[in-house]
Order: C-alpha cells, then structure tokens, then sequence
C-alpha cells in the first residue's frame, strides 16, 4: 500500500487536491483517506447506541446502515488505521495533515518538511508521481 501523505498550514489546498486526487487513485486501486483533525474534537452522536456502546468501553464500536459502514476506535495513533487498511488490502491510503510523521509527502504552500516528493502540485502530478511514495510496512 502506497502512503500519499500531503501536509501544509490551513488553507493550503490539502483537501482540495485531495478530493481531486482519490477519484484519480480509486481508478486504479482501492483508495482510503485519514485525515489529522487537528484541534477540532469530532463529536459522537449523543444518545446513538453506537455511542453508548463507546461510552460503555467498548475500545471500538461499529455501526452498519444501507449504504455505509463507521468505526469509532479508542486512540489517536495514525498506524492503527494504516494497518487495517493495510490488512484489507487497500493500494493506496492518502492522509491529510501528518507532518510530524516521517511519510514520504506532497506539501502544500509554504512548509519546511522532509521527504517532499512534491510541493504545491495538480492531482494530476501527484498521481502521475504515486510510484514516488514510500509503501506502507505494518507497525505491531
């Protein structure tokens, strides 16, 4: 699994060139996201059963409708995704945000990182480069 990391200050273009760049991906392998949420706490539907479920201590709690599926885990560590996507076999795992990890990376505007492989590129540069990042190796 290739990890396309792309990292810049807020409203640099991430997710613009990321919602731009899956479909590209997604043509040719199976494409999943993480995205560093940063400062802002995403909020569990209060009163939802999954909810209650978490609450209770479940370390994670799952709910399926008619068209999607959502987890919610325990942790904050990007690696436990990564190796799940890793597990189910996904080719591609774009993540937005990840500058103080060491992944390979696209940088967005003016940002000092390492392992740039790209700065401030179309989707279509990114996807022409993807053989450029580094495949994924699973943290136990």
């Amino acid at each position: 699994m290739k990890i396309i990391n792309i990292i810049g200050h807020s409203n640099s273009g991430k997710t613009t060139i990321i919602s731009k760049l899956v479909p590209l991906l997604a043509s040719v392998g199976k494409t999943a996201t993480i995205k560093h949420m940063g400062h802002h706490i995403w909020e569990l539907p209060k009163g939802k059963d999954t909810t209650i479920h978490f609450n209770a201590g479940a370390v994670c709690s799952a709910g399926i409708d008619a068209e999607k599926s959502v987890i919610t885990l325990e942790g904050t560590d990007v690696y436990t995704l990564l190796n799940i996507y890793n597990y189910l076999g996904y080719d591609y795992a774009v993540i937005e945000g990840f500058k103080d990890e060491s992944f390979s990376c696209v940088v967005m505007g003016e940002l000092d990182a390492e392992k740039v492989v790209l700065r401030n590129p179309t989707a279509e540069e990114v996807f022409a480069s993807r053989d450029k990042f580094e495949d994924y190796i699973p943290h136990v």
